[in-house]
């Protein structure tokens, strides 16, 4: 899909299945709390925990039987380590790509603030973004369509996008804003699998797109 980008056109994105895979981030947690707890079993632990995960059991209860650990000290290592974690392919270079033609970057994502300011860190692309809301900086979480109008508030522009991939929350907002709203499909490994739920025509958005390698700016 293309994209008219000049001084006035805003694009947005999502970030959890957005610019990365959340999948990756689990990883990444379970393998640090693995080191953490049996650093010279990680790797069988990791296993276990995450088989325990795909089968849609308890992660923390397991480890907080077997290492006899508080389950808040778990979650503490999960939300605040140091995340491993890769772009998709495309998005360094529509960011490059949009920021060349003047065009403004911005991020609205749920979560908490340490934890989704570590992944944009990890990443490497705070320097081609103009503004990042995150829910609990803001006290409001998507579909609000508050979240949204920070944006608006904070980077002028006569066009606005949105890219994103859950349709439970993530295109309500910009919709109602009169926002270009572009969904990114599931590549089989997102953490929201249940799209299928949410086909109301509020919750979708304009445009789907398979790959961030399809957007072209012109």
């Amino acid at each position: 899909m293309d994209i008219k980008v000049d001084q006035n056109t805003v694009v947005v994105f999502d970030l959890d299945d957005t610019l990365y895979n959340e999948l990756d981030y689990l990883r990444s947690a379970y393998k640090s709390i693995a080191l953490f707890l049996d650093r010279n079993n990680w790797k069988l632990l990791f296993a276990k925990m995450f088989s325990l995960y795909r089968n849609k059991l308890n992660v923390f209860e397991f480890l907080a039987d077997a290492y006899d650990v508080e389950i808040s000290v778990l979650i503490d290592l999960y939300r605040n380590h140091q995340p491993d974690i890769q772009l998709f392919d495309g998005v360094l270079e529509i960011f490059e790509a949009i920021k060349s033609k003047q065009g403004k970057i911005g991020i609205v994502t749920d979560g908490r603030s340490k934890t989704q300011r570590a992944k944009l860190e990890s990443l490497g692309i705070l320097s081609f973004i103009d503004c990042v809301v995150i829910s609990e900086e803001i006290g409001s979480e998507k579909p609000d369509v508050a979240n949204f109008k920070v944006i608006e508030n904070t980077l002028s522009g006569t066009e606005y996008y949105y890219i994103a991939d859950n349709l439970k929350k993530d295109f309500i907002g910009p919709n109602a804003l009169g926002w270009k709203s572009v969904a990114l499909l599931d590549n089989g490994k997102n953490i929201h699998s249940e799209s299928y739920k949410h086909l109301n025509p509020e919750n979708l958005p304009q445009e789907f797109i398979f790959s961030i390698k399809e957007i072209r700016t012109v």
